[in-house]
């Protein structure tokens, strides 16, 4: 089966599943899921919703996170892994918000990764959740999914990102990289798929018998 094809199939079935991917981080506005997506690296989304719950009631906005200062942001997010990190970077972040971007999330790449603890994978969720720029976020899930699907040779995440841009059409990017972070939590996960078991893989790599192994981001 060519790359094409398994792309195809990819995406039709995907589509199936989740018609209408939400976005996974709760948030009220373009401050909030940044801060939660921030948040989340080397932690899950659900850990990050809980926490934030209580936080984002009184610090909303990057007046309100800037004003509770850096300890009290660790206060409310000290169960996160890098949570002593995290909270200085979400008080300078929203600082130079308000001095450089009057308050408002910047809209651009080059802009958003100039913040703390923003990278390219951030800035990327931004862009397409917020802004609607066509972007295609590489975490862990999508970087073990293509590697299983055969749709790049996983040598990093700037790899990936490219060759999954090279391969799907621009006007899925911004529903198919949450598509596929929720099949492969769904179905493809780490452990309870070796490349072989999950329907997807199955269909994809009908005579697969070996475990997949993929190289870690």
């Amino acid at each position: 089966m060519k790359k094409s094809e398994r792309a195809e199939i990819i995406l039709k079935e995907l589509k199936k599943l989740y018609p209408y991917p939400p976005i996974p981080l709760d948030h009220s506005n373009a401050f909030t899921l940044l801060v939660a997506v921030v948040l989340s690296a080397q932690s899950t989304d659900k850990k990050v919703n809980e926490l934030t719950k209580e936080l984002f009631k009184i610090a909303d906005t990057p007046e309100k996170m800037s004003e509770l200062g850096i300890l009290r942001i660790y206060e409310y997010i000290k169960q996160l892994g890098l949570s002593n990190q995290k909270s200085k970077n979400i008080y300078l972040l929203s600082k130079l918000i308000i001095d450089k971007f009057h308050s408002q999330v910047p809209n651009s790449f080059e802009d958003l990764e100039s913040l703390p603890g923003v990278g390219h994978k951030t800035a990327s969720v931004i862009m397409s959740q917020v802004f609607n720029v066509p972007s295609f976020p590489v975490d862990t899930h999508i970087h073990r999914l293509s590697q299983r699907w055969g749709l790049t040779n996983g040598a990093n995440v700037k790899q990936t990102e490219r060759d999954l841009k090279n391969i799907f059409p621009i006007s899925e990017w911004n529903n198919l990289h949450l598509q596929i972070i929720f099949y492969g939590r769904e179905y493809c996960t780490a452990r309870g798929c070796n490349g072989t078991k999950c329907l997807m893989c199955r269909t994809l790599y009908p005579n697969r018998k070996k475990k997949f192994i993929c190289k870690k981001p």
